[in-house]
């Protein structure tokens, strides 16, 4: 089992997904058996071309998406870094570097959809 994360910051959604819990899965399936990688990653394939997105949407669009908008919003480099959970900032670095080569990545295309329906 996982543990959730027991941040005083923690968003509201995952609050509202974890309920009373402390440990055990936060996404599952329609049939309530929890989410493994590969439904997960069906899920947003599929959510993405209901969205109209770019092909390519996988999972870790997702992360990049959420590290770089983190990092356009103002956030420090270390923040970034604490939020993504890397080990090494080097890491975090990359996403620094790259945000501005994403005009051809369905990442770029997911970061604009969510910064228009905000």
């Amino acid at each position: 089992m996982t543990t959730i994360g027991a941040s005083t910051r923690r968003n509201a959604t995952l609050d509202a997904c974890a309920g009373d819990r402390k440990t055990g899965q936060l996404l599952f399936t329609d049939l309530r058996t929890p989410m493994d990688r590969r439904t997960a990653y069906r899920r947003i394939k599929s959510l993405g071309k209901r969205a109209g997105l770019p092909a390519g949407l996988h999972p870790h669009t997702l992360r990049h998406s959420a590290i770089t908008a983190a990092l356009d919003s103002g956030a420090t480099l270390r923040d970034a870094q604490i939020f993504a959970r890397h080990s090494d900032p080097r890491m975090t670095n990359r996403y620094d570097h790259n945000r501005g080569n994403l005009d051809r990545h369905a990442a770029h295309g997911l970061a604009a959809y969510f910064a228009g329906a905000a």
